[in-house]
Order: structure tokens, then sequence, then C-alpha cells
């Protein structure tokens, strides 16, 4: 049967090939200054068009209805679209706006609520959305805390929404529940059942949280949950769909690299590449050798039955988009390329990707046609465009602005297209428009934005004014809100100086070997109380004086380099 099928699919794709011009990406047309700024207006006027219909008709609720007009809550109750489209704003110039809505957001927003909220969602939307407009409010012009970037008030409401979050981590294993109760934490019915992505999607948001604010709880919740799942992988190398928390048994066995699975993969990437991490790194070297054995054929990537490596859908869903991207961090350009042809012949078949694509047929699943604008295939484009120049990428920048502006434009916003077949609309408009696709398509069409940065221009920030900072190398959450990993290098560093400083003065202030009360000092191995750091003041300094720069923030960031030239770690690691 396995045979019969490969055989079957051999004949499609041969079919697919004659049927649907393939993209060829040495004839695409060039695009000139001139158009390329064109592209960039329409795309802003996409954004506002979208955004102040979100402001006259749906604020504060989390998302707006784009049919009717209104708007309703749907992962909380965060005024979502506002975090999420906070740095959106920043990308497109208007720092008038975005200071608006900082204020507005520590006026508002309140997290001590009865809620049940999805843990994976709050993660990546309200915390990575909050931890990025932080990173970026010097940038933005927002008069800074002293000590930013390790303190100011979105900092403090990103750790506050994380907080919420930390009773779901409670389990035996450390995989997180999937939903917790805001107010009240995980609710005794709760199920265990949560999916790959759900567990393994924390690392950038964690770790930078505990970096900046130098509470290492975060970082370990989510290293412990990335152990843990890391333990249950098949022997064939693979991990399945969703997972008992409580058991680390597999309730769904089926594996690939799409929905329920994909940002767990993700995570390993961008988490080994700003963490400078070489076991997430290792991780993913091994799910991925795995992956191309058991999974993939002619390019495009199938699932298989996690322990048997035999194919169980023959499908390929929107959100698996992200992948040749991804392979573009880590210099797998041409693969990524083939793997990016396939997936831009199925959204030219329709002028988008339905959420389900049937490879043997050559056509959408039943009941899973629907595009709710995602961004995926326009965030591979912006990766392999900044990586490779071709104009291809561009040319599907192009099509996605045509396609959503014909398709999806209404009155009141963007609506999702319910069926990418007849055009149906649907009476949503997901926060990640304004996050991630816009976002995506505005990043491809200018390549001279600030966040496309690879050295050239960067602040000084820090509590001693020393850290380089803004100098590029972003890593982008699976909602597209962009950190900075000189940041963390930074707070992180300070740390580590209050710490030495204060193990000094207690050298030069008491009796060898013996505190103050005469007990037996701490050790080097033993961990500090992170709680305290944060209050003791530096007095190497005089007052007034400034530290000569080191430059230990990387001025020449991994990731720009990573994604032109395929390196993850930098020569000296």
């Amino acid at each position: 049967m396995h045979y019969f099928f490969m055989n079957k699919l051999l004949c499609t794709v041969l079919y697919a090939t004659y049927i649907f011009p393939a993209v060829s990406y040495g004839q695409a047309r060039e695009m000139s200054e001139e158009e390329m700024a064109q592209y960039r207006e329409r795309v802003k006027a996409m954004f506002y068009h979208a955004y102040n219909s979100y402001l006259d008709n749906a604020y504060p609720y989390d998302e707006l209805r784009p049919l009717t007009c209104d708007g309703q809550d749907t992962w909380g109750s965060f005024s979502l679209t506002l975090i999420d489209a906070l740095d959106t704003l920043l990308i497109l110039g208007n720092r008038t706006e975005f200071q608006r809505v900082t204020s507005l957001l520590q006026d508002t927003v309140d997290f001590e609520i009865d809620v049940n909220a999805s843990v994976f969602e709050t993660n990546i939307r309200v915390v990575g959305g909050l931890l990025s407009a932080h990173l970026l409010s010097k940038q933005a012009g927002v008069e800074l805390e002293e000590g930013w970037p390790c303190s100011g008030p979105l900092l403090r409401m990103a750790e506050d929404a994380a907080r919420k979050l930390l009773p779901a981590f409670q389990t035996p294993t450390g995989m997180p529940y999937g939903t917790v109760n805001l107010l009240r934490g995980v609710n005794p019915t709760e199920t265990p059942v949560t999916c790959t992505a759900g567990v393994g999607t924390f690392i950038l948001e964690f770790a930078t949280l505990s970096r900046l604010t130098g509470n290492p709880v975060f970082e370990e919740v989510a290293r412990k949950a990335l152990r843990a799942l890391w333990k249950t992988r098949s022997d064939i190398g693979l991990v399945g769909n969703h997972i008992d928390v409580i058991t680390s048994k597999w309730v769904a066995q089926d594996a690939g690299i799409g929905a329920g699975i994909d940002s767990y993969f993700e995570y390993l990437v961008k988490g080994a590449i700003m963490l400078q991490d070489e076991e997430l790194l290792f991780m993913f070297r091994e799910f991925d050798r795995s992956v191309r054995n058991h999974t993939k054929f002619d390019d495009w990537y199938l699932w298989v039955q996690m322990h048997k490596g035999t194919v169980s859908m023959p499908v390929f869903q929107s959100l698996e988009a992200f992948w040749p991207g991804l392979q573009s961090l880590l210099g797998d350009l041409d693969s990524a390329m083939r793997t990016f042809h396939n997936y831009y012949t199925v959204w030219r078949q329709f002028g988008g990707l339905p959420e389900f694509y049937s490879i043997p047929q050559g056509y959408t699943v039943d009941k899973r046609e629907g595009y709710p604008l995602r961004p995926e295939l326009i965030e591979s484009a912006m990766y392999l465009y900044r990586a490779t120049g071709d104009p291809t990428f561009l040319q599907l920048g192009r099509d996605a602005v045509e396609s959503i502006e014909k398709i999806s434009r209404v009155k009141c916003g963007f609506a999702s297209i319910k069926d990418i077949r007849d055009h149906k609309l649907d009476n949503r408009m997901e926060s990640f428009f304004l996050a991630e696709t816009i976002k995506y398509l505005y990043l491809l069409f200018d390549p001279e934005n600030f966040l496309h940065n690879t050295g050239s221009t960067f602040d000084l920030g820090g509590p001693q004014g020393d850290c380089v900072l803004g100098a590029g190398g972003y890593i982008f959450n699976t909602e597209a809100h962009p950190l900075d990993p000189a940041a963390l290098h930074c707070c992180s560093r300070a740390q580590e100086e209050r710490l030495e400083l204060h193990e000094l003065l207690l050298t030069l202030s008491e009796p060898h070997g013996t505190s103050s009360n005469g007990t037996q000092r701490r050790s080097d191995s033993e961990t500090p109380d992170p709680s305290t750091l944060g209050s003791r003041e530096s007095i190497v300094m005089k007052p007034g004086s400034q530290r000569t720069n080191t430059l230990s923030c990387p001025t020449q960031p991994f990731s720009a380099r990573l994604a032109v030239m395929g390196q993850v770690f930098s020569d000296n690691t």
C-alpha cells in the first residue's frame, strides 16, 4: 500500500509540473526602487485600514469582526490586536502612535482576571508582543526608565503575564497544560493532552524574560519542557502531534512539520541562535535528519506515523510554509527554494494557501478550504529574499498584496477567507494579520528597514550605558515579534557584574571564609537569589563616570550574517 501511494504521488507531482507552470527563479522580474516604494505604501495603507477599523469598531475587544463591524474576545480579554500590532506600528515608522498605545496598554490591560487563556497563544502574542515593544522603546522615542532594557513598564507587564502561565508547568513531566485560568491557575478538570508546539514554544520569550529581569524561573521551566519533550521521541527520531503532559504518552502519533508541531522546531533553531545554545541546535539537527528521512518526498513534507514512518496524511498544510524560511537560517538554501517553489505553486492555483492541500489530488481537502490570511509563505519569502536577492520572492509579495486586497478587503478591515475556492469570507480578522502578515510583507519590500540592520548602526544602553543595542540580528518569535539578542547579553552581564561586586565587597569586609554573621560564605557553585540582585547598586564607578565600552554585546549580530552565510555560531563560540 505504501508502494502504491508513492507511485500515485509521483504521478501526481509529474502531472502538476505540466498543468501548473513552474515558478522560474531566473525569469522573475526585478523591481525598481520606485516600485518597491509603491508596494510599501500599499502595504502601509492595508495596515491602517485594518488597524483603524479595529480601533473604531472593536477596541477594547481582542479582535475585529470585519463583516459585522464589531469586536469579540478570542484568546483572553487583553485588547489583543493592540498588543499584537504595537511593534508593527514602529516598523512602519509611526512612533507617535506607538508611544500612545504604549501608555494606553499600561493604563488599561490587567492580567488579574477570571479568564481561561491558552498558555501557548498568551505567550507568543501577549508576552512576546510586550517584550518586543519593550526592547524597541528606545527606537520609538519612548521615555526610558533608568536601567533600560533591564527594567521598564512593558517588561513588568510581560513578566506579570508570564507569571500567570507558570502554574501550567507544574506537572510531573514539566510539560505544561494547554490552558490556565489567569486568576485561579489550572482547572482541576483540565485535560492533560496538549499539542507538541504547546509544549516546545516558550524558550524565546521565557529566556528573554529571565535574562532581562534576572529571574531564572522562566527559562528553567521552558528548558525543562523542551528536555522532557526530547525524551519522548520515537525510535526513528520523530515526535507526534499531541501528548499527555502527565504521563508523557503520545495521544496523536502523526509526525510532520505542520500544525501542532511547527513552532517547536522553529524555537529550537531560533533559540540556538538567540542564546548561542549548542544543545538546542543539536536537538534540531537530529529532528531534521529524521524529518528528511521519513517525511520528505520530492521537496514536499508528508505526515507519517511517528514510530513506523508510514504515510498517514499526504497533505500540505499552510502552516508548514514557514519551513523554507527556517531552512534559510541554517544556510540550506537549495532545499528551501525547492520547497518554496512547491508551496508557491499552490498559492498561484488559488490566490492563497488553503489550510490543507491534498498532494495526490492537487486540490483542497474537505472542510479545510479556508485561508485566514496566514503569514507563513510571506515570512519564508522575506527570509529567502534577504538571503538570495532573488526577485521571485518579491513576486510572491506582489501576488499576496493583490490577492488580499482583491478578495479579503471589506468596509471594516480584512476578512478571513472561509473558502479559497469561491472566496467566501468569514467574519474574523485574526490579530496575526497585523502582527505577522502585514509586517513580513512590509519588510519584504523595505530592505533598508532598521530591523534589517547588519551592525552599521547601534545604540548604547544598559545599567552602565555601555551595552551595544539595536545593532541588528533580531530574532522573530512565532508571532513575528522581534527580539534583540544583545539586550539579553547586556542584562545578563549586568546581573553577573553586580553579583561579582557583591562577592568582592564581602571578601574585603569580612573575615576570610565567613559572612558577617559568622557563617560559612556561599560557594561559587551555589545559585544566588535573583530577586535580590536588582536592588544592589554598583559602587565601582564614581558618580557621573562612564565605563570604557568593551563592546561585549555583539556589534556584528550573528543572525544577520546567518541568513546570508548559513552560520549559526560565531567563530569564538
